[in-house]
């Protein structure tokens, strides 16, 4: 059954603009939207609430499988964990970093495979990652991969978090993204590189509504049948 359910997949690293891109599509297209990145920076929070010790690799994976996480609004919206919002921790980043260093467990990948590939309902999905193209939807009929100079991405990432009101400095925010590049392109487990066939979009000098259009323009291609 699920195989029928058409998947969009958009992978690449932070400050590429897949988030909003995600969200823009699901909302156009009126399909499910994954953002993988946040079940992974949720257990990056339980992980810090519960001090569980990342080496302890047994409890990670009992605490990933058992947690009660709920979201509102899907991934947009306010993420509850164990009862507890969680929504503002999951986004700082810190949690960021943390998830990045988590995520390169096999383990952990393990057990939230099956957990992401339950978001797959009908009329479709659209799933916002780093392997959703490469592993978690290898059939998915179009994948899309962003990317873009680090040094745009850590601008685009600076003034987010200045417009929330959150002091940063720029330069440690590049150093940070530099680093989880190259934790997420090296990892053993799923390394963060396009599939094979997927469409790669280079944002960097383009805005929002551009890269939009661009993917819109493949989506029509791939599924005609959609009112994109």
């Amino acid at each position: 059954m699920s195989g029928a359910i058409p998947v969009i997949t958009i992978d690449g690293p932070s400050g590429t603009g897949k988030g909003t891109i995600s969200q823009k599509l699901a909302d156009v297209l009126s399909w499910h939207l994954l953002d993988s990145g946040a079940l992974y920076r949720i257990v990056a929070v339980g992980v810090e609430k519960k001090k569980i010790k990342s080496i302890n690799i047994k409890e990670l994976c009992e605490f990933a499988t058992s947690m009660d996480v709920s979201f509102s609004g899907e991934f947009d919206g306010s993420i509850t964990l164990d009862g507890v919002e969680i929504s503002g921790q999951v986004r700082l980043e810190e949690t960021a970093d943390a998830a990045s260093k988590v995520a390169a467990i096999p383990e952990l990948r393990q057990v939230l495979l099956q957990r992401q590939r339950d978001f797959r309902r009908a009329p479709g999905l659209i799933a916002d990652g780093r392997d959703m193209g490469t592993v978690v939807f290898p059939d998915a009929g179009l994948k899309i991969f962003l990317t873009a100079s680090p040094e745009e991405r850590a601008q685009r990432r600076y003034k987010q978090l200045i417009n929330k009101g959150v002091s940063v400095n720029l330069r440690a925010l590049l150093q940070d993204i530099a680093s989880r590049d190259e934790r997420d392109a090296n990892r053993t487990v799923s390394p963060l590189r396009p599939a094979q066939d997927a469409v790669v979009i280079d944002t960097t000098t383009l805005t929002i509504e551009q890269v939009l259009d661009t993917v819109l323009e493949k989506v029509r291609e791939r599924f005609p049948e959609t009112k994109a």
